[in-house]
């Protein structure tokens, strides 16, 4: 058997002069049974592949895709291929094509397993005992009795359970019943304990195949029923292993445009840090890939649930063509089977944003047009889900729920009302203008947002400075040069100045705007983090647009192409904290203090709240007693604060059971505070890989952060405020190569 696992795109297979076999999907893999074709000695391999503008396209569809006339340049919502390759609004023009995964020859003899399905059927209330079950399906080429041998290996390596069992006409099923369960949680919840599951394959006594995998036991339901506090809406909340959860994370994109260049390591620079951020869920968005199976191990590994769209994006796509339906179900089949034994799967969605711009563009034109497409997500992608993964679920696409998609009443929402002006939709129609003014996109109004479970929002933000040296002249390293304009995908390019002017004002040159953009998205997802959670269980998921990026450039992502951490995403991870103390303005002069519980066990403790001067010492301090139950969100304090624009407020844990956390009474811009004096710094040598850096403040400073022109460098915290008189400690590790004192450079503001 000859096995291209992803070829790109359109591409014919030669063997030995002779066409072995075409490709026409991105997304499946092309088996080819050779062994009437392979000959002693050298054989010549080829795969020609052909551009896909040569496509030659019959079927009219609507043009109300993400760029205009793209669609019928690129002709790309009728290709099976990476959507992004053709530009998006973060990403440039770059359709690749080639070999992006590994070729295999293998000789198969008798039997071979063809698909392995493990699931968990069934946890008790206790979570002491556990049902599950391991199907084999193998293609015989004998007609000689089959036998699977299956070893079930607990996260100890001891053995927990095993069978034999027959295959009749290729299939066979066991179950087992397992005390005390190790089961897989996400981070805030437990451990993401794994078992090895051992298949050994038989054929009339002799080994003909083995499949050894990692599984983990869970179940993942997604609770939709009404929410009786806030009729008529309904929740749209993921419940693990019977515990509800709140979903935080981000919405990831391809880690590269050449999507064949990443690897497990890759992978790993990426999704450690992830966790490292609080996050226990990442979507996987319908225009890029679905990814190398290197991506699904490590989320596995570290507790992260997958939201898995299929991959389709912003577009209408075509279901008059048989041969093209065809396709897609045979993909949807062949990415489900591949996938479903992840633990870390959550949820199967149709598509990204389609069901929302279609409702749109039928209301601009106030017609009732049925959804090109949507064949694919009400009929054709649930089918293959309920038969083939039927106890993971399923969505028709993000946005979708409610009397129309993006409605706040059900299932998720784009809220991209910060940024592009798009206006909120409570019910079943937008409300306000669409425009881009500062009043219109400030990050304030995220508090508007009563939606169940925000599936994507977010600011945009420079890269690091040693990303823009990296990928800019030094010629280009000014604000509006040709080279940074080029990297700004998003239009209009000035789009960043409405959100700017009124929190950190304009900048005045490319080290100011590296900051102000960064401050403006950090300060802004640290509202609407705060907010979405706060509202625990009404709101139940925020996914930030967007984790990562496929190459250097300006745009919405926590995590730059190089692997920086922008300013947000050190935001973000205080604010995903399990446990997190957040501010709430509320009228004139009023304040309330949230706590919100992520865990399983009830929290308590003392708390102290002061409000500091800029120019220096606390106006007032108060201990507070607190105690929010497992899985809630709690108001545990409220007051009148005299507070102004020389003022912040702080609330911090003396047993440090949450992130320190603050809230200012003016933007950016409008604070009166005069520049500290530079806070005294001593770094202390921990190992030749790790440095601690102890800053004390003479005055109260804010966004202190470090820098490393190094990406594999690890802060154990960063951009944060140090009141007066405080010492904040920062660990900075590089396990790759040695770390040391004058590597590390410190800058405040």
């Amino acid at each position: 058997m000859l096995t291209f696992e992803g070829l790109d795109t359109l591409a014919t297979v030669w063997l030995n002069d002779e066409i072995v076999g075409r490709s026409d999907n991105m997304f499946r893999q092309l088996a080819i049974d050779v062994t009437a074709k392979v000959r002693p000695g050298r054989n010549a391999l080829a795969v020609r592949f052909t551009p896909t503008s040569t496509l030659e396209i019959d079927e009219a569809l609507p043009s109300w895709s993400l760029g205009g006339d793209t669609l019928k340049q690129t002709k790309r919502n009728f290709v099976r291929k990476a959507q992004f390759g053709w530009g998006w609004d973060w990403g440039p023009n770059l359709p690749t094509v080639g070999i992006w995964k590994p070729v295999t020859l293998a000789v198969e003899q008798a039997a071979a397993i063809r698909t392995v399905k493990f699931t968990t059927r069934e946890i008790t209330p206790a979570r002491n005992r556990a049902r599950v079950s391991v199907e084999v399906e193998a293609d015989d080429f004998s007609g000689a009795p089959l036998s699977a041998e299956i070893i079930l290996t607990g996260p100890d390596g001891a053995a927990a359970a095993d069978d034999k069992i027959v295959l009749n006409h290729g299939k066979g099923a066991v179950e087992f019943d397992l005390h005390n369960p190790e089961l897989w949680w996400t981070p805030e919840l437990g451990a993401a304990s794994l078992y090895t599951l051992t298949i050994t394959l038989k054929a009339d006594g002799e080994i003909t195949g083995r499949d050894v995998r990692r599984v983990g036991i869970r179940t993942i339901e997604l609770d939709t029923a009404p929410d009786p506090d806030e009729p008529p809406a309904r929740f749209f909340r993921f419940v693990l292993n019977g515990v509800s959860i709140f979903a935080r994370g981000a919405c990831w994109i391809p880690a590269s445009s050449f999507v064949a260049e990443v690897d497990e390591a890759h992978y790993r620079r990426l999704l450690e840090p992830a966790a490292r951020a609080n996050m226990n869920m990442l979507r996987i968005w319908g225009g890029g890939v679905y990814e190398h199976e290197a991506f699904y191990d490590l989320c596995n590994e570290l507790g992260l649930l997958v939201w898995q769209d299929f991959m389709f994006a912003c577009a209408p796509y075509p279901e008059q063509n048989p041969a093209f339906v065809a396709n897609v179900d045979a993909e949807v089949r062949f990415q489900i089977e591949r996938l479903r034994n992840h633990p870390c799967m959550a949820l199967w969605c149709g598509n990204n944003e389609n069901q929302m711009m279609h409702a749109f563009a039928n209301a601009v034109a106030r017609r009732d047009d049925p959804l090109p497409g949507d064949l694919y997500y009400s009929k054709l992608m649930p089918a293959a889900v309920a038969e083939l993964d039927p106890t993971t679920p399923y969505w028709p696409g993000s946005p979708f729920g409610g009397p129309i998609a993006n409605s706040m009443l059900a299932g998720d929402v784009h809220d991209w009302t910060v940024w592009h002006g798009v206006p909120p939709m409570p019910v079943d129609r937008p409300v306000g203008k669409f425009e881009i003014t500062p009043e219109s996109v400030a990050y304030t109004r995220y508090a508007e947002d009563m939606a169940r479970f925000i599936g994507e929002y977010g600011i945009q933000a420079s890269p690091v400075m040693e990303t823009l040296n990296r990928a800019l002249p030094e010629d280009q390293r000014y604000i509006a040069s040709p080279g940074l304009i080029h990297r700004l995908k998003d239009r209009p390019k000035n789009k960043v100045d409405a959100m700017l002017i009124p929190v950190t004002g304009l900048p005045a040159d490319l080290d100011q705007y590296v900051d102000f953009t960064q401050i403006m998205q950090a300060e802004g997802l640290k509202f609407g983090v705060e907010h979405f959670r706060r509202r625990t269980p009404h709101c139940s998921g925020s996914l930030i647009w967007q984790y990562n990026d496929c190459w250097p450039a300006i745009s919405w992502s926590l995590v730059d192409y190089n692997g920086f951490g922008k300013a947000s995403y050190f935001y973000v991870a205080r604010g995903y904290a399990p446990v997190m103390a957040s501010f709430k303005a509320v009228g004139d002069g009023g304040l309330e203090l949230w706590i919100v519980n992520d865990t399983m066990a009830p929290v308590s403790g003392v708390l102290d709240i002061a409000l500091h001067a800029f120019d220096g010492g606390k106006a007032w301090s108060e201990a507070v007693e607190y105690q929010v139950p497992a899985t809630a969100s709690l108001r545990v304090w409220s007051g009148e604060v005299a507070g102004s624009p020389g003022h912040v407020i702080r609330v911090t844990s003396p047993d440090g059971a949450f992130p320190d956390n603050r809230h200012l009474f003016a933007a950016i811009k409008d604070l009166d505070r005069a520049d500290p004096p530079a806070p005294d710094v001593r770094m202390q040598a921990l190992s030749p890989h790790e440095v601690a850096v102890h800053i004390t403040a003479k005055a109260y400073v804010w966004f202190v952060h470090l820098l490393v022109a190094d990406e594999a460098t690890i802060f154990s915290d960063n951009y944060l405020d140090i009141p007066e008189g405080e010492t904040k400690t920062l660990l900075v590790r590089n396990e790759v190569r040695p770390l040391g004192s004058d590597d590390i450079t410190l800058r405040w503001r």
